[in-house]
């Protein structure tokens, strides 16, 4: 009796210690992540056409700018719209592949294409596509 009390005490540490340690992979994807996902892409979608035109203005020059980079400035904003309608409907249930991730791929590897999870922001824009801190002293 002793050595089966012993055991059920025994094994009711380790499975609550077994329990603790695992973490889901999608753990920082959640119902709240979604809504603000919807909210960014509804609120700041306008901003894929100029950010879009820069981008195609820096690559391929002002006339390519002008035309293709309106174009498919366009075509991502709608796109966002889309998106973020449908993560607002939806954001208290897992929709997409049973889990709260974007729709989208956040990095696709060609040139100018690919979503990220929230939409470019305007203002500080730089002409170099990285950041570097230096000092001055």
């Amino acid at each position: 009796m002793k050595r089966l009390l012993l055991s059920i005490a025994a094994g009711f540490i380790v499975s609550t210690a077994l329990a603790d340690i695992q973490d889901p992979p999608m753990n920082d994807q959640g119902p709240t992540r979604k809504l603000g996902r919807a909210w960014a892409n509804l609120s700041c979608s306008l901003s894929e056409i100029p950010d879009t035109m820069y981008k195609i203005n820096v690559l391929e020059g002002n006339s390519a700018a002008a035309t293709y980079g309106f174009v498919k400035g366009f075509g991502r904003f709608l796109f966002r719209i889309r998106v973020g309608l449908h993560e607002l409907a939806t954001f208290p249930f897992p929709s997409y592949k049973r889990s709260f991730r974007p729709m989208y791929k956040s990095s696709i590897p060609w040139v100018n294409g690919g979503y990220d999870e929230f939409p470019p922001e305007l203002g500080w824009q730089t002409r170099k596509p990285y950041c570097t801190i230096t000092s001055t002293l």
